[in-house]
């Protein structure tokens, strides 16, 4: 009885043992069909990736050059150092690295704690042909250590039209100025091509059959002209000495096609240099600073007031001997004056005198003569952060408005906008959207596509006043403002000289109301009269030396310096033998602003 016992145990322990020895089998096999069937391409496709590696091809940024072909930004290959963590065997290398490329010892060490376990670093990029020198003279060890080639921006003028031109950061990305605005022309496509490893991370072999060119980007052609922006800011550097303003800017134009010969704020920087950039030095205040333009603003206002038929140019005005009551508001001349005619009113920027034109146009006039010229919107100069400035709505304006409008009062301009419009004024009514980029080079061996869009932008011009008007506010208030008027020091031997002052205070932060320290100076001014083609336009913000800041002193003998020179080196010939005869002017209402 026990023996059968036994043998019926023997035999379920038996079994029990096969059946799991079986089912073991079964699952292995299961299994290595599985990995052998099923799973292949997956593991195939994990042992490829581990293979092959797409690298990027970088595509070379285009240059940007002047009008005239100068070389403003370009781009050169340079050297990157980079270094193996996991190989890393002597810590004495990094302390000769450090000491070599100027790098903080403490904090490339802690950099390189987190990276430990690491195949790549960067140590520094971009180095300099004396960094690259250096490095290589220490001799270090081709596993831990290597060198990549990258490209790298370069201004060979150095500081010259920083604001227009902006930089790329280490990255190659267009920060500020035309490299932003511009960017993806001037960045181009990069590409990319396959390259296979072995085990040991080594590459072995560059396959050519997937691979991708890269598509270099557009060289750029400017309007700007190197040597006209020279003599710009150095100007600019003179009105920082003499006179310590907080920020000045400049800006030439042609009065033909509103095309920017030189644009250029201070403080600036050196291109090359962006880790030396300061806040303050950043600002392209051509475009984005915001100011009340005070009597640069006047010729408009009259323009206006002619084209409606509202005004005749030898009508007078009781200008009240200095003290005119508009409301409850008494307002005041720098002079006591009596008649003047609207000639006077310009060339001696009479506020009671331009308060009464103010009157006949009425809000609605004067709210229709500043958005007409371009005011309360962007020019389109197609430069990051272009300011609107700021014109109220017509709905909050008040009889305070149609006194202070006319003074050049509550609203606000850009320097951009205000020489935009006094172009309006020199060719012959007519307003045109101001313009940066001449051409475009695209140096790809295959066409651009058709669906990309034009980047040039086509001259647009729009009437606003009549040619009849246009030319007698150019050549008899605006030259004999500066022949007689305040702006007297622009006065030039060989050319006749039109322009317009400006000195608008400044609200005190403190106390909110207007400043009798804090000014905004300003001056435009353009030549020939009778045939314009330059206009320049220098403002200095809150200049911190002398008894008085008009703008006829402090702006305008630099605007006439620049406007000088520029036509001298453009060869404009010399007009004061002669001028052609004015248009004839009639009288007759026109309709409002165009």
């Amino acid at each position: 009885m026990h023996s059968e016992n036994s043998k019926v145990q023997i035999s379920w322990r038996t079994w029990s043992l096969i059946i799991l020895v079986v089912l073991s089998w079964i699952v292995i096999s299961g299994r290595l069909i599985f990995l052998q069937y099923i799973g292949h391409r997956q593991f195939a496709s994990v042992v490829a990736r581990q293979q092959v590696c797409k690298e990027k091809i970088p595509a070379r940024p285009g240059d940007i050059l002047d009008r005239n072909g100068r070389l403003l930004a370009t781009t050169i290959v340079t050297n990157s150092l980079y270094m193996v963590p996991q190989e890393l065997k002597n810590q004495k290398n990094v302390s000769e690295v450090c000491t070599v490329l100027s790098i903080n010892q403490e904090y490339f060490q802690d950099r390189l704690k987190k990276n430990q376990d690491k195949l790549f670093l960067w140590v520094k990029r971009r180095l300099t042909d004396d960094e690259l020198a250096g490095v290589r003279s220490l001799n270090l060890p081709d596993k831990a250590w290597g060198f990549r080639q990258e490209y790298r921006r370069k201004y060979p003028q150095g500081a010259l039209a920083a604001h227009a031109l902006g930089l790329r950061d280490i990255d190659g990305k267009g920060q500020g100025g035309i490299e932003e605005a511009f960017d993806h022309l001037i960045s181009g496509q990069n590409g990319h091509r396959f390259l296979v490893r072995d085990a040991h991370g080594r590459v072995i072999e560059v396959r050519n059959d997937a691979r991708e060119a890269a598509r270099n980007g557009e060289t750029l052609v400017v309007t700007l002209d190197s040597i006209i922006q020279l003599y710009t800011e150095r100007e600019l550097e003179s009105i920082l000495e003499k006179w310590r303003p907080k920020s000045a800017c400049a800006i030439v134009m042609d009065a033909k096609t509103c095309e920017v010969l030189a644009l250029a704020s201070v403080p600036t920087f050196n291109l090359n240099h962006p880790e030396k950039i300061s806040e303050t030095a950043w600002k392209n205040t051509a475009i984005a600073s915001i100011y009340e333009p005070g009597s640069t603003l006047k010729p408009f206002l009259v323009a206006a007031a002619l084209e409606r038929g509202l005004l005749k140019t030898e009508e007078q005005f009781d200008c009240e001997r200095g003290e005119y009551q508009m409301g409850k508001r008494l307002l005041h001349d720098h002079h006591s004056y009596g008649m003047l005619s609207v000639t006077d009113i310009l060339v001696k920027s009479s506020n009671i005198g331009m308060a009464k034109i103010g009157e006949r146009l009425t809000n609605a006039g004067l709210y229709e003569a500043v958005t007409a010229f371009g005011f309360g919107q962007k020019t389109g100069i197609q430069l990051p952060g272009e300011l609107t400035g700021i014109v109220r709505p017509l709905e909050k304006w008040n009889i305070y408005s149609t006194g202070s409008i006319p003074m050049g009062q509550e609203i606000a301009v850009t320097p951009i906008q205000l020489i935009t419009a006094h172009v309006a004024l020199a060719n012959q009514g007519k307003l045109l959207n101001p313009r940066l980029i001449r051409d475009q080079i695209d140096h790809n061996y295959y066409p651009r596509s058709h669906e990309e869009p034009e980047q040039v932008r086509p001259l647009v011009s729009t009437p606003v006043i009549s040619e009849e008007v246009a030319d007698w506010l150019v050549r008899v208030p605006m030259v004999e403002t500066v022949g007689r008027g305040t702006g007297r020091k622009a006065q030039l031997e060989g050319y006749t000289v039109f322009g317009k002052t400006g000195t608008a205070q400044k609200p005190d932060p403190q106390t909110g109301r207007y400043s009798s320290q804090l000014h905004v100076s300003s001056f435009i001014c353009g030549a020939p009269a009778h045939d314009p083609r330059v206009l320049v336009l220098v403002v200095v913000n809150e200049p911190s030396v002398g008894p008085n800041h008009y703008g006829g002193t402090i702006a305008g003998p630099p605007a006439a310096e620049i406007l000088n020179k520029t036509l001298m080196y453009l060869r404009v010939p010399f007009d004061k033998s002669g001028q052609k005869p004015l248009r004839q002017m009639t009288d007759r209402p026109r309709n409002a602003l165009r």
